[in-house]
């Protein structure tokens, strides 16, 4: 639940901002522009709200959140693009593009979750004792 907050408010930042980001940039850059402004919004909020058990040097919380979140701004402008041109015809360009953007955020937002769990907040990985140090 906190996720699905966290991450709403995030999303729909990102889907809001595209708006007046394209007023000035080409879709496609709109699109990545808005993403990190909600990449930004979004760590500060999964690491306060969400993923809270992660006891990972703050540091590494972040190079992991870019890497995630860049593959993921990646994709999301890539599903964006193709959903907006599939959808032209039949909705008009404005309502397209934001269409796409916010069906593209959402599939977005089912590999963000799995990643951050799996890679960005995960706990860290302390060495198991040995045998030797068991005896001791």
């Amino acid at each position: 639940m906190r996720f699905l907050i966290a991450g709403g408010g995030a999303a729909a930042l990102n889907w809001l901002l595209r708006f007046p980001l394209s007023l000035a940039l080409p879709y496609p850059l709109a699109v990545l522009a808005a993403a990190a402004c909600g990449m930004s919004i979004g760590f500060l909020a999964y690491r306060r709200f969400v993923f809270t058990g992660s006891d990972r040097p703050a540091a590494s919380q972040l190079r992991d959140f870019l890497a995630v979140n860049a593959a993921s701004a990646l994709l999301v402008t890539l599903l964006a693009s193709l959903g907006c041109g599939l959808l032209v015809p039949l909705a008009g360009a404005a309502p397209a593009e934001a269409l796409a953007h916010a069906g593209a955020i959402a599939a977005g937002a089912v590999v963000n979750y799995l990643a951050h769990a799996a890679i960005t907040f995960r706990a860290s990985r302390a060495p198991h004792p040995s045998p030797k140090t068991m005896e001791a």
